[in-house]
């Protein structure tokens, strides 16, 4: 076997949460990630037959029988990833019953999945029901887009569309919109039942007064998506208390929607 500790998609998660702590995204212990593995890459590193532990779910995940996820841990902190993956990341596989998790590796603490798992996984399951390479789920709490939810209004195609009059390149980079949910209490099922709703619709999902969930086929993609929200809304916020002189307008964002080739929300424009 080779050592765990060099697998690309670890070293991946190592990366991607040291940056989003040096980013302000993820602090104390906010935040968490899970990236759906290929059973093939993982069988390079682990023995599959080996489950150190069965930690239950908290709910029933059927379609994620046999899938293997690596998680962030609940109570770490990402700055201490890239120094102890062991400790602050776990290898899962969903067992037989579609209810427990086995721990392949990791937690070596006696630690456990985020609290947050019971929306990661129903995210995962609606994000796959409509597009199969969605693997990536990722939670986090950036600076000027929670700022946003302060003083501007919590209605998804008002909240989409300033975004998209923030850059250039945010009605290309996401096209489908941000959805957007009220104050609800997190680590609970039901916040996982109504973010999971949105991701079939959105790869992107504002929690009110709390953060923000994205998803996508791979790290890049999902950190990206939530990378160029949180650019517009710096602007946003920079430019807020501001006369307005100039604004991106909804047939610019026609325009480069359709030179570039991307459905966009067309309801969320006023034409």
């Amino acid at each position: 076997m080779r050592d765990i500790r060099t697998a690309p998609f670890v070293e991946e998660m190592r990366k991607t949460t040291v940056n989003m702590y040096r980013l302000g995204w993820d602090e104390r212990n906010g935040g968490n990630i899970s990236y759906m593995l290929n059973e093939y890459e993982v069988a390079e590193y682990l023995d599959l037959q080996k489950v150190i532990r069965r930690i239950p779910i908290g709910f029933e995940a059927k379609p994620l029988i046999g899938k293997i996820i690596i998680v962030t841990g609940t109570g770490k902190y990402f700055k201490n990833v890239a120094d102890d993956p062991e400790t602050n990341l776990g290898i899962i596989r969903i067992a037989a019953d579609g209810c427990t998790a086995e721990l392949l590796w990791g937690y070596k603490d006696g630690g456990k999945f985020t609290s947050e798992l019971p929306a990661h996984l129903m995210s995962h399951m609606a994000r796959l029901s409509v597009n199969p390479e969605n693997r990536v789920v990722m939670h986090c709490h950036p600076t000027y887009t929670l700022a946003m939810n302060y003083v501007h209004e919590l209605d998804e195609k008002k909240f989409t569309h300033t975004l998209w009059e923030m850059c250039t390149e945010c009605i290309v980079v996401f096209p489908d919109g941000v959805g957007v949910l009220p104050w609800m209490l997190c680590g609970t099922n039901s916040i996982g039942e109504a973010t999971a709703e949105k991701m079939k619709e959105f790869r992107l999902v504002v929690w009110g007064m709390h953060g923000i969930y994205g998803a996508g086929k791979d790290m890049d993609e999902t950190f990206g998506l939530i990378e160029t929200v949180e650019k517009a809304a710096q602007i946003y916020m920079l430019t807020a208390h501001l006369p307005r002189i100039n604004t991106i307008k909804d047939t610019e964002m026609v325009e480069l929607a359709e030179f570039f080739g991307v459905d966009y929300r067309k309801d969320f424009l006023n034409l």
